[in-house]
Protein backbone atom coordinates (compact mmCIF):
# COMPACT_ATOMS: atom_id res chain seq x y z
CA UNK A 1 0.00 0.00 0.00
CA UNK A 2 1.40 3.37 -1.17
CA UNK A 3 1.62 5.49 1.65
CA UNK A 4 3.32 9.29 1.82
CA UNK A 5 3.39 11.05 4.54
CA UNK A 6 4.54 14.99 5.07
CA UNK A 7 5.88 17.08 8.33
CA UNK A 8 7.84 20.18 8.77
CA UNK A 9 5.01 22.54 8.53
CA UNK A 10 4.86 25.83 11.05
CA UNK A 11 4.19 29.61 11.33
CA UNK A 12 6.95 31.33 10.08
CA UNK A 13 7.11 34.81 9.18
CA UNK A 14 7.28 37.12 5.94
CA UNK A 15 10.95 36.32 4.32
CA UNK A 16 11.86 33.35 6.30
CA UNK A 17 12.28 29.59 5.25
CA UNK A 18 11.01 26.07 6.38
CA UNK A 19 11.55 22.76 4.89
CA UNK A 20 8.93 20.18 4.27
CA UNK A 21 9.60 16.70 4.39
CA UNK A 22 7.98 13.67 2.81
CA UNK A 23 8.51 10.23 3.78
CA UNK A 24 7.43 7.64 0.97
CA UNK A 25 6.42 3.63 1.09
CA UNK A 26 4.63 0.47 -0.19
CA UNK A 27 6.29 1.32 -4.33
CA UNK A 28 8.95 1.38 -6.02
CA UNK A 29 9.51 5.25 -4.96
CA UNK A 30 12.76 5.63 -7.68
CA UNK A 31 10.63 4.71 -10.83
CA UNK A 32 8.07 7.56 -10.55
CA UNK A 33 7.34 11.12 -9.90
CA UNK A 34 7.15 13.12 -6.70
CA UNK A 35 5.16 16.50 -6.53
CA UNK A 36 4.12 18.91 -3.90
CA UNK A 37 1.26 20.79 -3.93
CA UNK A 38 -0.85 23.44 -1.89
CA UNK A 39 -4.11 24.21 -1.35
CA UNK A 40 -5.08 27.70 0.36
CA UNK A 41 -8.77 27.84 1.69
CA UNK A 42 -11.47 28.82 -0.78
CA UNK A 43 -9.21 28.29 -3.43
CA UNK A 44 -8.08 25.53 -6.09
CA UNK A 45 -5.90 22.72 -5.17
CA UNK A 46 -2.05 23.89 -7.13
CA UNK A 47 0.83 22.32 -8.24
CA UNK A 48 4.04 23.44 -6.22
CA UNK A 49 7.05 21.40 -7.93
CA UNK A 50 7.77 18.34 -9.31
CA UNK A 51 10.78 15.72 -9.78
CA UNK A 52 11.06 13.19 -12.10
CA UNK A 53 12.50 9.64 -11.58
CA UNK A 54 16.02 11.14 -13.30
CA UNK A 55 15.97 14.14 -11.00
CA UNK A 56 14.49 16.64 -13.37
CA UNK A 57 12.69 19.47 -11.47
CA UNK A 58 9.45 21.71 -12.43
CA UNK A 59 8.71 24.59 -10.64
CA UNK A 60 5.41 26.77 -10.53
CA UNK A 61 5.83 30.26 -11.75
CA UNK A 62 5.21 31.47 -8.29
CA UNK A 63 7.62 29.96 -6.59
CA UNK A 64 10.57 30.04 -9.40
CA UNK A 65 13.87 31.29 -7.74
CA UNK A 66 12.79 30.48 -3.94
CA UNK A 67 11.89 27.07 -3.57
CA UNK A 68 13.40 23.88 -4.27
CA UNK A 69 12.68 20.31 -4.69
CA UNK A 70 14.62 17.60 -4.13
CA UNK A 71 14.91 14.01 -3.18
CA UNK A 72 16.86 11.41 -1.56
CA UNK A 73 16.26 8.28 -2.85
CA UNK A 74 17.95 5.75 -0.62
CA UNK A 75 15.43 7.40 2.27
CA UNK A 76 12.40 7.09 -0.16
CA UNK A 77 12.32 10.66 1.29
CA UNK A 78 11.11 14.44 -0.34
CA UNK A 79 12.16 17.89 0.35
CA UNK A 80 10.75 21.19 -0.26
CA UNK A 81 12.90 23.91 1.10
CA UNK A 82 11.29 26.88 1.18
CA UNK A 83 12.76 30.36 1.42
CA UNK A 84 11.79 34.11 0.80
CA UNK A 85 8.43 33.10 1.95
CA UNK A 86 5.60 35.10 1.81
CA UNK A 87 2.09 35.51 3.07
CA UNK A 88 0.43 34.46 0.00
CA UNK A 89 2.71 30.75 0.29
CA UNK A 90 0.16 30.08 3.16
CA UNK A 91 -1.88 26.82 2.27
CA UNK A 92 -1.96 23.06 2.91
CA UNK A 93 1.11 21.68 1.47
CA UNK A 94 0.76 17.91 0.41
CA UNK A 95 3.14 15.35 -1.15
CA UNK A 96 1.77 13.20 -3.60
CA UNK A 97 3.30 10.62 -5.73
CA UNK A 98 2.65 9.93 -9.63
CA UNK A 99 0.08 7.15 -10.16
CA UNK A 100 2.52 4.26 -11.56
CA UNK A 101 3.77 6.63 -14.42
CA UNK A 102 6.80 8.54 -14.97
CA UNK A 103 5.44 11.59 -16.44
CA UNK A 104 3.22 14.29 -15.26
CA UNK A 105 0.86 17.00 -16.83
CA UNK A 106 1.91 20.47 -16.18
CA UNK A 107 -1.06 22.40 -14.19
CA UNK A 108 -1.84 26.48 -15.92
CA UNK A 109 0.84 27.89 -13.51
CA UNK A 110 4.07 25.82 -14.73
CA UNK A 111 3.76 23.36 -11.71
CA UNK A 112 2.53 20.10 -11.76
CA UNK A 113 -1.15 19.10 -12.48
CA UNK A 114 -2.59 17.43 -9.44
CA UNK A 115 -4.70 14.91 -11.90
CA UNK A 116 -1.41 13.24 -12.32
CA UNK A 117 -1.13 12.14 -8.97
CA UNK A 118 -2.54 9.73 -7.23
CA UNK A 119 -1.46 9.21 -3.76
CA UNK A 120 -1.30 11.84 -1.40
CA UNK A 121 -0.61 12.58 2.38
CA UNK A 122 -2.69 13.86 4.43
CA UNK A 123 -0.71 17.44 3.79
CA UNK A 124 1.47 19.86 6.23
CA UNK A 125 0.01 23.97 7.32
CA UNK A 126 2.06 26.12 6.20
CA UNK A 127 1.44 29.72 7.79
CA UNK A 128 3.25 33.18 6.76
CA UNK A 129 2.70 35.88 8.24
CA UNK A 130 3.26 39.68 7.65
Amino acid sequence: QVQVVESGGGLVQAGGSLRLSCAASGYAYSRYCMGWFRQAPGKEREGVAAIDSDGSTRYADSVKGRFTISQEKAKNTLYLQMNSLKPEDTAMYYCAASAGRNWYALGPRGGPHPASFGHWGQGTQVTVSS
